[in-house]
Parts: C-alpha cells; sequence; structure tokens
C-alpha cells in the first residue's frame, strides 16, 4: 500500500481496534451482527478510511483500517461506536431493555506501518553518525 499525504506529511498508518458490547455479552450475532457489518463501512468510508478487513462476532468486533492522518484513534472509535450504538439500537429496541448501554468504554487499538521496528532503529542508528 502507498503512503499517502497532507500537504506536510507523509504517512502509512493502519489501525487495528477492538471493540466490545458491555460485560461482552454475547448481542451482536445474527441480524444485530449483519446490520453492523454494514454501517461500520459506511463510517469508515465517511471518514476517508480505507483498507477495511472487519469480522462481526456476537462479543467483539475487530476492525483493520487505516485513516487520514489528523483523526486520533479515540476519534475514529468514538464515531464508530457512538453512531451504531444509536442505529442499532434503534433497529433492534431488545438491545435497549438487555443493556444500558451498548458498548463498553473500553477498546484496544494497536498501530502497523510498513516499516518495522528495527529498520526505524536501524535508520536513527545510520543517522547518528552524520
Amino acid at each position: 500500500m502507498d503512503s499517502k499525504r497532507t500537504r506536510h506529511a507523509a504517512y502509512h498508518i493502519n489501525d487495528h481496534f477492538v471493540g466490545c458490547p458491555k460485560v461482552r455479552r454475547p448481542v451482536l450475532g445474527g441480524d444485530v451482527g449483519v446490520r453492523l457489518a454494514t454501517l461500520i463501512p459506511q463510517i469508515v468510508k465517511r471518514k476517508d478510511g480505507g483498507g477495511l478487513d472487519l469480522v462481526v462476532h456476537p462479543e467483539h468486533v475487530p476492525l483493520f483500517a487505516s485513516f487520514p492522518l489528523p483523526l486520533a484513534a479515540n476519534q475514529i472509535v468514538q464515531r464508530i461506536k457512538g453512531a451504531r450504538s444509536h442505529q442499532l439500537r434503534q433497529a433492534f429496541p431488545e438491545l435497549k431493555s438487555r443493556l444500558p448501554a451498548l458498548w463498553t468504554r473500553r477498546y484496544y487499538v494497536g498501530t502497523a506501518g510498513h516499516v518495522s521496528a528495527e529498520t526505524i532503529r536501524r535508520y536513527i542508528d545510520e543517522q547518528k553518525g552524520r
């Protein structure tokens, strides 16, 4: 995948997000999971994200995508979980009675680029000798 560019930067950042429903209840299966799998790509596209890889499990949702540089991981997670929760709870009223809130506040984010940590260390070591 090629680097993306802004006016002042070039970057290649991919993020791995994992979100879970409250108390990891398996409420994202069946029709709810199918609907969520259609909603998440919409918000990724709306935020100019790409490289989407997504699986909806009944008790967690891993997402692998790339977003523009100005967006912080917490902003991305907030937008995905907030709007999707509202839409799912509107479409599936049983979620309202089973959980006071759909998502737990916690989430996981891991960042991956196409340059390894060893390559970065070697580059910095080479710069020290200059």
